[in-house]
């Protein structure tokens, strides 16, 4: 089977790759010039030169695959067009020129993400039936990037998988927390609960709705089956740290979170802590219900928080990010 997987240079993009050729998969995978292949480095696979805001560059790049994993797009941005521009517009691009140019598709599979969705306004866990109402200019371009391939829904199968917050080697987003625990500081914006999904049960998931025939023309709600409290994650690092300092607990209230945004955006420019991601703290409950998945094409996560977190925390320590 010929596989094209946008975004392959990314923390879940390289995970997918990398579990695909170990499938057997002939993989492809779509990368700009500046594109940094670190994480493809030693895997077995083709790179086509292309870009999802150009449309003719696309037309020749989606022939002869089987599937095509769109993985691509913007978590962090300057500006909302930016959003926009990548995750919906580019993704309208990519969905046409299949449509135009690969017909005979077997899955196109798009992952967006619960931020597509929002929040939980009553604490009950977010179901596929929900009716969307991002609170970021990040979810409402994954909302439209969903939308953009619901609109080809009829001519070519698709799948739509929307996970949670995922974490995992690699991954940076999640790093800065790992660096203030190990300082002994826990940053505490409110008791949140959140729903989690360990990269590689993500990457599990995205592989088993691909090739499962309930799964095609359906969107899904991927996580561990548990929630956290923004507590309970930070206990579970500071063990994975074996941090020896007394956590001291920096409240932030939420009305001065704006501010530490527009100053977190001035040491990083694309870095986690900015204003769009505010936008999403102000919001207790992050969570959604994985049964669905479960039920119609057999999704089982088999990392627990303990381990995935532990793994994760070995990995950033060898690789010398903390």
């Amino acid at each position: 089977m010929k596989a094209l997987v946008t975004g392959a240079t990314g923390f879940i993009g390289s995970h997918l790759c990398e579990e695909l050729v170990k499938r057997g998969y002939e993989v492809s995978c779509l990368i700009r010039e500046t594109s940094d292949l670190r994480w493809l480095e030693g895997i077995e696979l083709k790179c086509i030169t292309a870009d999802c805001t150009n449309i003719k560059l696309l037309f020749d790049a989606v022939v002869g695959f089987d599937y095509i994993f769109h993985l691509a797009g913007l978590t962090k941005a300057l500006s909302e067009s930016d959003f926009f521009f990548i995750n919906a517009e580019g993704t309208e691009n990519l969905i046409r020129a299949v449509s135009e140019k690969n017909p005979d598709l077997k899955r196109f599979l798009y992952l967006s993400t619960l931020a597509a969705v929002g929040p939980s306004k009553n604490g009950s866990p977010i179901r596929e039936d929900a009716e969307p109402s991002p609170v970021s200019s990040y979810g409402k371009s994954k909302l439209k990037g969903e939308r953009a391939v619901l609109q080809y829904k009829d001519s070519i199968p698709i799948t739509i998988l929307r996970p949670p917050a995922v974490y995992g080697p690699r991954d940076k987003d999640f790093l800065p927390f790992f660096k203030m625990i190990k300082k002994g500081i826990f940053p505490d914006w409110g008791k949140c609960y959140y729903s989690m999904l360990y990269v590689d049960d993500l990457i599990q998931g995205i592989i088993l709705s691909a090739e499962s025939r309930e799964a095609e023309g359906e969107i899904y709600f991927l996580s561990d089956n548990r929630f956290y409290s923004n507590e309970e994650l930070a206990i579970e690092i500071s063990s994975a740290l074996n941090a020896q300092l007394k956590i001291t607990r920096l409240r932030i209230p939420r009305c001065i979170m704006p501010v530490v945004a527009y100053i977190g955006e001035k040491i990083q420019r694309q870095g986690i802590i900015n204003r769009d991601k505010v936008k999403e703290l102000n919001y207790t409950h992050w969570i959604c219900d994985s049964q669905k998945a479960r039920e119609e094409f057999g999704f089982t996560p088999n990392v627990g928080i303990k381990e995935g977190i532990k793994w994760t925390a070995d990995w950033y320590r060898i690789h010398r990010w903390l």
